[in-house]
């Protein structure tokens, strides 16, 4: 079957496995009839002609064997108030794979069709119930690692971003409308801008995009998290470190060297940023190939982080491997974590390569210090970035848009500046227009659509 917009489509919208409850959503022209054609009630109810915004207790019944299928409770919401503009049923049954996968067939068998990734989102924004940056935020809300960049994308998803582009989009618009007003008119006597005044509105929106592109840093942390690796050589306690961030026992701690031997992965919630956090093995020589294996992965996770956490071990002197191992990571942003404070060795010294680094001492057994670690996360993470106030962007799309608004009206400016036909001008301005209006998608294609709701779950 060729998909169309126009089909009535069906997906199950929960998390497959056991559970409470399952919903199977259907979205479409045809979607009360179908669930009208396999929902029995004792009272005789008719989906198709109770009123929309309402829920009703019954079975699903498969048409074809007079089966009762399921206990349920049928939600049926009438166009356009609804999440697509559509019609729009929700099947609530008994959660597990094989319930939902039986009504999905039996909903399939009466016409619907199974929806796409993100198709029931992407028909919202079709039908212009939200516009493309509000589409895209449904995503990083389902995704969201802590309450701040929950936070973030709930504020883009109520058309807070939204409303930043288009009052730029209508700032730009005035000005171009009066630049081809000249264009158009230029003996006339035209009541609108003057020179000065035309080039000090495109300076001030361009400002209004760099702030934004600025924040993008930042809001990238909030959103994808930030990757860290913990280093160190066997058995300094890179797990016991990994537990006391996590607050609970994740990695299997023992007095014995190479016991972590693949790479342990977890989110730490840091003051509102995601920190995604790598336990690695312990790096040293080995004829041992799995933790040989396991070394050669904690390369690789050195190599991928964006901050390092090399820990080191205060009960002993600094040795040649705890030499070779801070020079596998010179180059790398790193935070020097001296653990066991408690047992320190009076003879402990730090070698001159690294005492200009951020140094925290902690005791992953007790716990000390592991707040003041936390902090000089966060701080070397947003350090050297851009802080934002309000506002944010998270999305790379937004900021190559926004870069690409920001150089044509940085043209714009030399144009008009440089005396140039005010043809050049005015072009340099659609073409800044054209590119905010990428961001909400009053100018797109429908291979971007395509990439866009193609991260999403089916069903949403």
């Amino acid at each position: 079957m060729i998909s169309s917009e126009f089909d009535t489509i069906a997906a199950i919208s929960t998390p497959l496995g056991e559970g409470g409850i399952g919903i199977i959503r259907i979205s479409g022209t045809e979607a009360i009839n179908i669930a009208s054609k396999i929902f029995y009630s004792y009272k005789g109810i008719k989906l198709t002609q109770v009123k929309t915004h309402t829920i009703h207790y019954g079975f699903i019944v498969d048409p074809e064997t007079d089966e009762k299928v399921d206990e349920v409770l049928v939600s049926v919401m009438r166009a356009p108030n609804t999440y697509t503009r559509e019609d729009v049923v929700e099947i609530n049954c008994h959660g597990g794979y094989i319930t939902l996968k039986r009504i999905l067939d039996i909903v399939i068998s009466q016409g619907a069709r199974i929806a796409e990734p993100g198709e029931f989102t992407k028909r919202a924004f079709l039908r212009g119930r939200i516009d493309l940056s509000q589409a895209e935020s449904v995503i990083d809300i389902i995704k969201a690692k802590t309450e701040e960049s929950q936070k973030i994308a709930l504020q883009h998803l109520s058309g807070k971003l939204s409303e930043k582009i288009n009052e730029l989009r209508n700032a730009l618009t005035r000005v171009c409308a009066h630049v081809e007003a000249y264009i158009d008119f230029p003996e006339e006597d035209i009541d609108g801008m003057t020179g000065k005044e035309i080039e000090e509105e495109i300076i001030q929106i361009s400002e209004e995009i760099r702030k934004l592109i600025e924040g993008y840093e930042e809001g990238k942390i909030y959103r994808e998290g930030l990757r860290a690796a913990i280093v160190g050589k066997p058995n300094v306690g890179k797990s016991s470190l990994l537990n006391a961030l996590l607050m609970k026992d994740r990695a299997i701690v023992t007095e014995i060297p190479g016991t972590t031997r693949d790479i342990i992965e977890e989110y730490v919630n840091i003051k509102g940023m995601p920190l995604r956090i790598v336990d690695t093995a312990g790096i040293r020589e080995s004829h041992d190939l799995v933790e040989a294996e396991g070394i050669r992965r904690t390369l690789k996770a050195v190599d991928e982080a964006e901050l390092v956490l090399l820990l080191l071990d205060m009960s002993r002197e600094i040795d040649r491997l705890d030499m070779e191992i801070i020079y596998k990571v010179k180059d790398k942003k790193v935070i020097v974590v001296l653990n066991k404070k408690d047992i320190k060795n009076k003879d402990f010294n730090l070698p001159d390569t690294i005492k200009d680094k951020t140094k925290i001492e902690i005791s992953a057994l007790t716990g000390e210090g592991i707040e003041e670690l936390k902090e000089a996360i966060f701080n070397t993470a947003i350090s050297g970035r851009y802080k934002q106030e309000g506002l944010i962007i998270t999305k790379l799309r937004h900021k190559v848009a926004l870069e690409g608004s920001y150089l044509a009206l940085k043209n714009a400016i030399e144009s008009f500046k440089g005396g140039k036909p005010l043809e050049i001008t005015a072009m340099f301005l659609r073409e800044g227009l054209s590119y905010l209006g990428q961001i909400v998608g009053v100018v797109t294609t429908e291979e971007i659509l395509n990439l866009i709701f193609s991260e999403f779950c089916i069903g949403k």
